[in-house]
């Protein structure tokens, strides 16, 4: 590479100028084959280097392949083979049979073209490669260019002389350094140099120093060193397509130390029973929602705690080689990176007058006279929606001041749920990711079924035998349940399948095979949200009494509705065996008041408080009578702590338990299995439709 810089710098003297991607290309193309996954991450990430730049990379390219072949070389030289064994294949006489000799590789075609020569009648491999390497290329450029020879190079890299033309003349001056000098300072490269911006998070790689995220301090032995390396990946449209390469440098966080160099770690998630809550809000009363997304969030977020790093590779200081980085900010891959960055984000959104709700610590809300706003903070993504568009435009301003961000307008995709407006309202659905769980399960093309569960039996724990691939039964249902986000028909189906994921069998595995059955002939059904013009509850409460053959443990399953539209639901194994059909449904009934009540007080801090009691239906007489009358005997004393609770509810009119017939039990499906006809009807009064059809909800 040395020498190609010199054969550079002599063009350059002779007012050649070869330009920078050339020279980049030809050293890379000169790189011998152990810098094969080297070459393949430049070009991908598209980085546009000087040669000093590259210089840097490829020495700590080399560090890491002299590691790799020392591994190799150990794991050669250990063998574990058995001594004495012939290796021929025997046959039953006992006699070694002959290994049949390779057979003799086809030649090329008779009107094959050779990729060199062009000539008929053998291929590339029989001929030399006329092609010399990148160094000799330059040098016979430069002796050509000196004698007045003017030359090119062919798309082969096969040097073609042309017509003889005489060097253009010698600058009389040299040219103006460029704006963007590289500079091996530490400070400078990351200031100076705006093509880092291609290896470094925040497409400009001045975060690093520009934003007072590190600073170098001479080595100590004394303090816990935290390393790092780089990450490449694909950033991906909704649709999946490859929206651009991303580079970034990340530490690594099992390398530190808790208590030395990191302290609390937990960060919250706003709740799905939140968003949807404000989705059906804001569609109720026409409000625009935008979805914004913070660039390199975890870059934002301070540092309480001292943490040292090392320099990264590649990009490591030649003036002070030994020197590491102090963090004053967080990078991506500490584990204190997801609290510090919303601790910073929750103290800015305080000064604009934002409040932190106390139902869910990822919600805020802001409130100035008839000006209402709702931020939802998941992670980086951002659900912003208010009642003016003055307001939006000015939060929006306000966010963009002090991030990075990115303002993806209309809500269209989050968190890989797909929001399409229509003439109802708002509609959710995961129809790619479930795709994806098919192809990942090989049952892409399978045969549909018309319900997640067969109703005939129920599968023991032990049933079957253990699964060759655990790993594959763990994966898939963990998709699984991300995919009841907008699919509350799967939920029981789902936590059925989740009960045996510590060691799943055949039989297990044949549960998720009906589910993925199901998801094939539903893939485009979704949660629909309607406009209304209502805010209060409406609950559904069931339980599924004894339904476990091995624990006879309980079901409990649970809807609630605000207006027309279902916004939270749950299907949970009940932690206590019950005594008694009333015992199960009073305990199914208790979880769904506390879940009531709960989003009774997020309504009210959204200044959208409930007008009446929240209605819970229930289809056992016995568990509806003890909600308001506690009686106590012998078989109720050991639930009083749950008849205490709803009999306060319903004393404060909070809440009010009803009877409802078991053919209008909703929760029925957050349960147990149903048949097709039952299980069609309840789905349909979920408002889980097509997105060609949308019904009226189920209130």
């Amino acid at each position: 590479m040395l020498v190609m810089t010199g054969h550079a710098k002599k063009l350059s003297d002779l007012g050649i100028v070869i330009p920078n991607r050339l020279g980049i290309n030809r050293v890379l193309q000169s790189l011998p084959p152990s810098y094969k996954n080297f070459v393949m991450n430049y070009n991908m990430q598209n980085m546009n280097k000087e040669f000093p730049e590259l210089f840097g990379m490829l020495k700590a390219a080399e560090i890491e392949i002299k590691k790799e072949h020392q591994v190799l070389m150990v794991n050669k030289t250990t063998s574990f083979k058995k001594q004495g064994k012939s290796k021929g294949k025997f046959k039953k006489g006992g006699k070694k049979a002959a290994t049949p000799p390779m057979k003799p590789k086809n030649g090329p075609k008779p009107d094959a073209e050779c990729y060199y020569c062009k000539e008929k009648g053998h291929g590339s491999d029989a001929a030399a490669d006329p092609r010399p390497s990148s160094a000799a290329l330059l040098a016979v450029v430069v002796a050509n260019q000196a004698a007045g020879v003017a030359m090119v190079i062919s798309n082969r890299g096969v040097p073609v002389l042309t017509t003889a033309t005489p060097p253009p003349p010698a600058p009389t001056a040299p040219p103006a350094a460029p704006s963007h000098a590289p500079s091996w300072d530490y400070n400078a490269m990351y200031q100076n140099a705006p093509s880092y911006g291609s290896a470094f998070p925040a497409y400009g790689g001045d975060w690093v120093m520009d934003s007072g995220a590190s600073s170098h301090v001479t080595g100590s032995s004394g303090v816990n060193l935290v390393t790092g390396k780089w990450i490449f990946r694909h950033k991906l449209h909704p649709d999946g397509t490859l929206a651009r390469y991303k580079a970034r440098w990340v530490v690594r966080g099992f390398t530190q130390q808790p208590g030395i160099d990191y302290g609390e770690t937990f960060s919250p998630v706003v709740k799905p029973a939140t968003i949807r809550v404000v989705l059906s809000i804001a569609t109720a009363n026409s409000w625009p929602i935008h979805q914004m997304d913070v660039k390199n969030a975890f870059l934002h977020g301070e540092l309480a705690e001292t943490v040292y790093c090392q320099q990264p590779s590649g990009f490591i200081d030649s003036a002070h080689p030994t020197h590491v980085c102090r963090l004053n900010k967080s990078l991506y891959g500490l584990k204190q990176a997801p609290r510090t960055w919303f601790v910073r984000f929750t103290t800015f959104l305080h000064t604009l007058g934002f409040v932190t709700s106390k139902c869910d610590t990822s919600l805020f809300i802001f409130r100035r006279g008839s000006e209402v706003a709702y931020l939802l903070l998941y992670v980086d993504d951002i659900i912003l929606t208010a009642n003016t568009s003055t307001l939006l435009s000015s939060t929006i301003a306000s966010l963009n001041r002090e991030f990075s961000m990115t303002d993806l307008g209309d809500i269209h995709h989050f968190l890989g749920i797909n929001v399409h407006r229509n003439a109802h309202g708002l509609f959710l659905s995961q129809q790619q990711y479930a795709l994806e769980i098919l192809d990942r399960a090989g049952l892409l093309n399978c045969h549909p079924v018309s319900t997640p569960v067969d109703t005939t039996s129920k599968v023991s724990l032990t049933a079957g035998t253990p699964f060759e691939n655990p790993s594959l039964y763990r994966s898939l249902a963990g998709a699984l349940q991300y995919l009841t986000l907008t699919r509350p028909d799967l939920t029981y189906a789902v936590q059925q399948v989740c009960l045996f994921m510590h060691a799943p069998t055949d039989a297990h595995f044949q549960l998720i095979k009906r589910i993925l059955r199901y998801i094939r002939g539903t893939s485009h059904f979704g949660l629909q949200l309607h406009r209304h013009s209502t805010h209060d509850l409406v609950a559904y409460s069931d339980a599924d009494w004894a339904g476990c053959p091995d624990t006879r443990k309980s079901t409990s399953g649970f809807g609630v509705f605000l207006g027309n539209n279902l916004v939270s639901w749950s299907s949970k194994r009940q932690n206590t065996v019950s005594r008694s059909s009333a015992e199960a449904e009073y305990r199914a009934v208790a979880n769904c008041v506390a879940e009531s009540c709960w989003l009774r007080m997020l309504l009210v801090e959204l200044h959208r408080p409930p007008t009446r009691a929240t209605v819970v239906y229930c289809d056992n007489i016995s568990a509806v009578y003890l909600s308001s009358n506690p009686v106590q005997h012998q078989r109720t004393k050991h639930v009083e702590i749950d008849l205490h609770f709803v009999c306060d509810k319903v004393a404060l009119g909070e809440a009010r338990v009803l009877h409802v017939p078991t053919g209008s039990q909703y929760a029925d499906i957050f349960t147990k299995g149903l048949p097709s006809s039952i299980f069609e009807d309840f789905r349909s009064s979920l408002n889980v439709t097509s997105s060609a059809v949308q019904t009226a909800g189920g209130c």
